[in-house]
């Protein structure tokens, strides 16, 4: 079973500008700088990899593609949900074969779903797959919030429910999670300017998006809130805090690229009808990133 803890990065998804496909130089790039920067763990496909503009079958050519290159460095978490059970279960075990130590599964959108048919997806999903499952609640997304009780529910019921990314952005909810469920299973707090704060509580860390363009420092405050020294952590928070507040005031997805390219790091643009970022919001990312002290110099340069 996967031990998941720490900084683990909800990887973007690079694409050609050419053919507007997967850019796998560029993705093995990025796998690459994020395990050096000390990230714990790969999430692929998530909703900061843009898994809602993918077909199936890019979805499982990138999770092939993180799984391979990170070569049991660190594990992978490959998001797997669907619109439907049977696709969910489709992704997952062949997430599964091809060598992720964990599925991360978000409930279906656009259709309302009842906390019974979300459960049920749930279970149906953990039960196809051997490997460690993570619930993830996204609720803004979703349309539904899967409640600590519900997910500590799920976990009771199905041995292999072991972890939950809570995006509800609610810290009242993810304390729940934290001090009272925590027998049960270990919560990722997904909502970037609760990071500090959740870890301090005791969340076993963060899926993040953030971490594609400031692994290191994410890492340095998770290690220092472990150590104890929590001057240390708010130190670093305090640099990266203005970045974590512009990734949530916006589309996320065109942020973190957006980023990725003013630092230096090109990763293309995300697929229409989503758009990069440019005017007064690029002019504000730049600022935000200019208190990083380890990207003042590329701000600068781009």
């Amino acid at each position: 079973m996967a031990d998941l803890h720490g900084v683990l990065s909800a990887l973007v998804t690079p694409f050609t500008d050419e053919t507007d496909t997967v850019d796998e130089p560029a993705l093995r790039a990025l796998v690459e700088r994020t395990i050096a920067a000390g990230a714990h763990g790969l999430v692929p496909c998530g909703s900061t990899g843009e898994f809602a503009a993918m077909t199936n079958d890019e979805r499982r050519q990138v999770v092939e593609i993180v799984i391979d290159q990170a070569a049991g460095r660190v594990p992978t978490v490959a998001h797997t949900a669907a619109m439907t059970t049977r696709a969910a279960i489709s992704l997952s075990q062949h997430a599964e074969s091809a060598g992720a130590a964990a599925i991360m599964v978000v409930a279906p959108y656009y259709e309302p779903l009842s906390l019974d048919e979300v459960s049920s997806y749930y279970r149906e999903v953990a039960r196809a797959v051997s490997i460690d499952v993570m619930v993830y609640n996204l609720p803004v997304a979703t349309g539904v919030n899967v409640s600590p009780d519900v997910v500590a529910k799920l976990a009771t019921e199905m041995p292999n429910i072991r972890y939950v990314k809570d995006t509800s952005g609610d810290l009242s909810q993810a304390l729940r999670l934290i001090h009272d469920h925590a027998d049960v299973v270990s919560t990722f707090v997904g909502w970037d300017t609760l990071y500090f704060t959740s870890l301090v509580e005791g969340a076993a860390g963060s899926v993040i998006g953030a971490a594609n363009i400031i692994p290191a420092e994410l890492v340095g405050i998770y290690d220092a809130v472990q150590a104890g020294d929590l001057r240390g952590a708010r130190t670093i928070w305090a640099e990266v805090y203005p970045l974590m507040q512009f990734l949530t005031s916006g589309g996320y997805v065109s942020a973190v690229k957006g980023a990725l390219n003013v630092i230096g790091q090109p990763i293309g643009d995300p697929r229409p009808p989503m758009e990069s970022l440019h005017g007064a919001r690029l002019a504000d990312l730049r600022a935000a990133l200019g208190h990083i002290a380890s990207v003042t110099t590329q701000v600068g340069r781009a």
